[in-house]
């Protein structure tokens, strides 16, 4: 904690801990209580003396004392507050001055080409990791890398992740029900809808990268970064129509509202149903069997006193059971 907070190498923070908890010692009998050399605590002690977290003995100048945490580390503190307040305000600054340049762009420049599959995953996760507000992405196979982009630190941020899957990808298995779950616990608010006209990650709302389809490997693949213009506002508008007809990915009982006594197994099934898949495909992606998933199904039928599945689609539209709390993994 200290090292990330305060600035200081582990070796540092231990040393400190240490000598706050004995009355004084000497460099030998530091190194051997942190099990570090003699001569790197005499440089980590001559660091910390420096920053004011330690002192030379008053009556034994071969000895050191720690400097009462309370007064010490505050002033560290204050400092580094200090520093990051600098930091925002020069951040301010400089993002003003992009905003301005921005708004001088040209036509030729309103979108610039990304090249290579190395180098749309390193911009899209630089672009996530400066996002403030909200992330918006159109998910379709194939995928340039298998791995997962979502930050969880980012989302801790409080920015906002909305994710639309295309059903064909659920139908694959990739990306599994549980990968889905987790990221719905991680805070990503996650629907399901047949197609999706092109892959799309949205950030802010001033930027935009589009992967161009045709080819996964990394030698062809490419995409465009989309900057503020009449073009980026369209594909925002596309993404929340999209959005508004999709349907919420479920993954408890909890998430739906206005339902009879259902349990969680009820609920996936109800939802993935809803979002069109077959119950094969919904059998494979819970790991259960075809057999609990038909027999399931008829008991919501039975439960929503309806003929078919065509009938429990309306009635669950109709008395928005899965319009619940906001959904919240981020793939390109």
């Amino acid at each position: 904690m200290l090292s990330d907070v305060l600035g200081l190498t582990p070796e540092e923070a231990d040393t400190y801990r240490t000598l706050v908890s004995v009355a004084s010692a000497t460099p030998a009998e530091l190194a051997e209580l942190v099990d570090l050399s003699p001569f790197l605590v005499v440089r980590i002690l001559g660091r910390l003396e420096g920053q004011g977290l330690a002192a030379r003995s008053v009556g034994d100048t071969t000895r050191f004392v720690a400097s009462p945490p309370a007064a010490a580390l505050r002033a560290l503190l204050v400092q580094r507050q200090n520093e990051l307040r600098v930091a925002e305000l020069e951040l301010d600054s400089l993002d003003e001055i992009y905003r301005a340049a921005t708004l001088g762009r040209g036509v030729a420049e309103v979108v610039d080409v990304i090249h290579g599959a190395k180098a749309i995953r390193e911009r899209v996760g630089h672009i996530q990791l400066g996002a403030r507000k909200e992330i918006m992405n159109f998910v379709k196979a194939p995928f340039f890398s298998p791995g997962n982009m979502t930050d969880g630190a980012v989302i801790e941020r409080g920015v906002r992740y909305r994710v639309m899957l295309e059903r064909a990808m659920l139908d694959g298995g990739t990306p599994s029900f549980d990968e889905i779950a987790q990221a719905r616990a991680a805070g990503e608010e996650v629907r399901v809808t047949s197609t999706l006209p092109l892959k799309l990650f949205i950030v802010d709302r001033e930027l935009a990268i589009v992967p161009l389809l045709g080819s996964a490997s990394a030698a062809k693949a490419g995409a465009l970064l989309v900057h503020k213009s009449s073009l980026l506002d369209a594909l925002i508008a596309l993404f929340e129509s999209e959005w508004e007809n999709a349907t919420q990915f479920v993954t408890s009982e909890g998430a739906l509202q206005n339902t009879p006594a259902i349990d969680d197994l009820d609920a996936q099934i109800l939802s993935l149903s809803l979002a069109g898949l077959t119950d094969q495909a919904i059998a494979t992606q819970l790991r259960t069997s075809l057999r609990t998933v038909q027999r399931r199904v008829r008991n919501l039928m039975d439960t929503a006193r309806v003929e078919n599945r065509m009938q429990l689609g309306f009635h669950a539209a109709r008395l928005r059971w899965l319009e619940a709390e906001q959904d919240g993994n981020t793939r390109v």
